[in-house]
């Protein structure tokens, strides 16, 4: 017993030996576990960090192995739009969406599975195999899908802040779907709704069947497939209301609607088969959108940050007299009137007892018959009819349109004797109708003028009286005519006003014209009568009438038609828009300009035509159009490779010279573009459209006007602010034309969703971070001539420079990218590199087109 008790006070004195006191093991454990939860606490904080940064750089996009179920959403980078799964009201149903992020009430834009709802919370939304973009239920089943046939194995989905969600092509970066080619009931900013005439194909909205059933409803909306554009809502394969022509700025069936109302509406008819129509909204700070009603209202909602409610900015049909054919054919409706509807002059009901209970849809017939319908020849029934005119009206639907002119619009339509009404607006021209006149309304304010055929018997009397006031005028301008010939002869003959004789033959040309002092110091360098002069009717046999299928383009001065002449040549015919005063100031510019003109990098006038109020310049014709038409089509695209590409370069530098330093006259073009850059059978560059080019005088080097004129994306900074142009204001649009011919990508519509870049910012972002082979379009082979490429972007950001004493001049541009000079200024910070949404306000009253904008900005008197 003592010695087990020896024993364990042994082994007592060895562990007191071998390990320290209690106390200093407490202290030491404490260490040891406050070092742990350290290391624990650093380790959470990087596993966060990690997750949370993955999280941020994902927040708007969605990749194979980064789907989203049911309780998760994307949002995109500056949250504006919000996509997920939602239920719409009174129904458990679910549906994948995009709303907007920030406004009290979810407001749906676009809906994926729309007409296959899911019937519960196991819902995801992800990547295929095959690229696609798909809606799986909670059996994994496809339910919905991007269904693009050529989709890309590495492909992700992306929602922009325009609330557009893109599928793009990782390997390439090209998008291969998006929802703004696929809409639902809502019309976003810049998005396009089309309609092919050719194939019959169209991008339409399409309603909700209800407010708790997104499938596809009874109405859609969208431009239609007429000669003149429309926009249509349509309840089936029925009208329901439209809008009425489009005269390149308005819808002219749209009551008191004006440019700024309209608010940037832009229709395009590029005449070979689509027309297409977009919206932008000036202020942006109110988020705006157009919803087509599951009861086929289509209304502008604009949410106002702060605000609970939404603004409804406008809604169609406004009343019954909105709502297509509501008084029939040959029946006009007043919504101030009581019954609404009513028969033109010359007409009745033509169900009177269905009339009189209010049933309007018979609509009316002619009372008398038209003399060129009848066969007898007695005195009264023999006299000519006539027409009858209705002011402020939306004009009927399906109007034909006519290229003649005003004067002639009338006689156009009695030539025909089923055309039963004309009208012509400026902007479309002249507008025929054959047969029944249909969805005719009585405005306040705003229209057209209508005139209704109807016989002699049914016109208004007073007009007998009219034509007599007329003849008197007539002949009382004709005997001050004669009179006032006799009196310039007698100055003539003392001598009055020398100079005046010598400008006599322009004067005669243009005689509506009042000259500027800026332009009489160079009216007297051309001499007109030595530039061939075409006869109009010369000129309207070469374009076929000036057929819209000979249409090549429209711009601020009017249209351009192709032709042909008796020989063979086809010329191009640019015809001066009547309504257009600026145009005819352009008119006169171009003459004079480019009749001194002569280099194989110019466009060459063949000649005009000067014949009453028609003004035209006649060139050579340019098989492949302009260089946008190339640059930006992804299937032109390819026939320019970099070879090409720098010949084109080059070719627009040359005649840039020439214009600024080798011709008779220095003259800065102020509005070089690619659409004003045309290309000849072998794709050589032709720099066209002088109308806005000005001459400058012996030491001349810079100056300034308060008429700034020109395309915004083209205009140099201190041309846009202030006014001031000089050769450095070319060079800006030059470099802006070579960064565009470098990437394929147009500058004007350009816009870096994460960085809010212009094309020169996104340009001069990778100059900066060495990283330019991004810039390069992909269709480039960038390894052949890599040294070649880079120079040229350099030259370019050199050429935008902001400030103009930093820019170079156009020859020692050519200089540069010939390697003439080895080394190369690094460039300067571009202007207009950034696109922040406030300038958006200022440009409050600008009219917006899909591609770019021109702009004229005119000072008071």
């Amino acid at each position: 017993m003592k010695n087990k008790k020896r024993l364990k006070c042994k082994e007592s004195t060895n562990s007191i030996q071998s390990y320290p006191p209690r106390s200093t093991k407490l202290v030491m454990r404490l260490i040891i576990c406050k070092g742990a939860i350290q290391y624990l606490e650093l380790f959470l904080i990087l596993f966060f960090s990690c997750f949370c940064f993955k999280f941020s750089i994902a927040i708007d996009t969605i990749t194979l192995t980064q789907p989203i179920n049911d309780s998760e959403s994307i949002i995109s980078s500056n949250k504006v739009f919000q996509l997920g799964f939602f239920s719409p009201v009174n129904t458990t149903n679910r549906y994948v969406g995009i709303w907007y992020n920030n406004i009290p009430v979810k407001t749906v834009v676009w809906v994926a599975n729309r007409d296959r709802p899911l019937i519960d919370s196991a819902g995801t939304l992800m990547i295929s195999k095959d690229g696609n973009l798909v809606v799986l239920n909670g059996q994994k089943q496809i339910i919905w899908s991007s269904n693009v046939s050529n989709s890309a194995v590495n492909s992700s989905a992306r929602l922009l802040d325009s609330g557009n969600l893109v599928l793009v092509d990782n390997s390439n970066g090209m998008t291969i779907w998006g929802s703004y080619q696929n809409p639902t009931d809502s019309f976003l900013e810049n998005m396009i709704l089309s309609s092919d005439r050719s194939t019959g194909e169209k991008i339409l909205l399409k309603s909700w069947r209800s407010p708790s059933d997104p499938s596809v409803g009874s109405f859609s909306a969208g431009i239609s497939l007429s000669t003149i554009p429309e926009f249509f809502v349509w309840n089936g394969s029925h009208p329901y209301w439209r809008s009425g022509p489009w005269n390149n700025q308005i819808f002219i069936g749209v009551q008191d609607m004006t440019s700024l109302y309209g608010n940037g509406f832009n229709v395009v008819d590029n005449h070979e088969g689509t027309v297409s129509v977009s919206f932008t909204y000036a202020n942006k700070s109110v988020l705006t959108y157009i919803s087509l009603n599951h009861d086929g209202a289509l209304m502008q909602m604009g949410w106002t940050q702060g605000k609970q409610e939404p603004e409804v900015d406008w809604l169609f049909p406004e009343t019954d007299c909105g709502i297509y054919g509501k008084c029939g054919p040959f029946g006009s409706c007043n919504s101030k009137d009581s019954p609404i509807c009513s028969c033109l002059r010359g007409f009745e009901p033509n169900r009177i007892d269905e009339w009189n209970s209010g049933n309007f849809t018979g609509g009316c017939v002619r009372r008398t018959n038209l003399q060129c319908e009848r066969n007898d020849s007695s005195s009264q029934e023999s006299k000519k009819d006539g027409f009858f005119v209705l002011t402020t009206m939306k004009v009927p639907v399906f109007a034909e349109w006519s290229p003649v002119l005003a004067n002639d619009c009338e006689n156009q339509c009695l030539k025909n004797c089923s055309c039963t009404a004309y009208a012509y607006y400026d902007g479309i021209g002249c507008m025929l109708w054959n047969g029944s006149l249909i969805d005719i309304q009585k405005f306040s304010s705003g229209g057209a003028d209508l005139y209704i055929r109807v016989a002699y018997s049914d016109l208004d009397k007073k007009r007998d009286l009219k034509l007599v006031i007329a003849i008197s005028v007539i002949v009382g301008s004709i005997i001050i005519s004669i009179c006032a010939y006799f009196i310039w002869m007698v100055l003539v003959k003392r001598g009055f006003k020398k100079k005046f004789n010598e400008m006599l033959p322009f004067k005669r040309l243009f005689p509506e014209y009042s000259t500027e002092v800026s332009f009489e110091d160079n009216l007297n360098q051309v001499k007109l009568e030595e530039l061939p002069l075409f006869k109009f009717e010369k000129l309207a046999i070469a374009t076929d009438e000036f057929n819209w299928t000979n249409k090549l383009g429209q711009g601020g001065f009017g249209p351009v038609y192709k032709g042909k002449l008796p020989d063979g040549q086809e010329i191009a015919v640019k015809r001066l828009s009547r309504s257009s005063e600026q145009g005819l100031e352009e008119f006169m510019n171009e003459v004079v300009m480019i009749s001194k003109l002569q280099h194989r990098n110019l466009v060459r006038l063949l000649g005009c035509c000067v014949e009453g109020k028609e003004k035209m310049l006649v060139y050579e014709y340019m098989p492949n159009k302009s260089l946008d038409a190339f640059i930006f089509d992804p299937q032109k695209q390819k026939l320019l490779d970099w070879s090409k590409r720098f010949d084109i370069i080059e070719g627009i530098g040359r005649g840039l010279l020439y214009l600024h330093r080798d011709s008779r006259l220095r003259i800065i073009h102020r509005d070089l573009k690619t659409s004003n850059i045309l290309l000849d059978e072998e794709l050589n560059p032709k720099i066209s459209d002088f109308g806005m080019a000005r001459i400058f005088c012996g030491e001349e080097h810079q100056a300034n006007t308060r008429r700034v004129v020109g395309t915004y994306g083209y205009m140099s900074p201190e041309y846009a602010m202030q006014g001031l142009f000089s050769e450095k204001s070319d060079v800006f649009s030059f470099g802006v034309l070579l960064l565009e011919i470098v990437s394929g990508r147009r500058n004007t519509s350009f816009y870096d969703d994460e960085h809010s870049l212009s094309l020169l910012g996104y340009a001069w972002k990778l100059w900066n971070e060495d990283n330019i082979v991004t810039l390069i379009d992909p269709m480039i082979s960038y390894q052949d001539f890599r040294s070649e490429i880079l120079r040229c972007v350099n030259v370019g950001l050199l050429c935008v420079q902001e400030f103009a004493i930093d820019r170079p001049t156009i020859s020692t541009v050519l200089s540069m990218l010939n390697s003439e000079i080895s080394y190369l200024p690094t460039p300067k910070q571009p202007a207009f590199t950034q696109t922040p949404k406030s300038l958006s306000s200022q440009q409050s009253q600008s009219r917006c087109s899909r591609n770019e904008l021109t702009v004229t900005i005119v000072d008071g008197r």
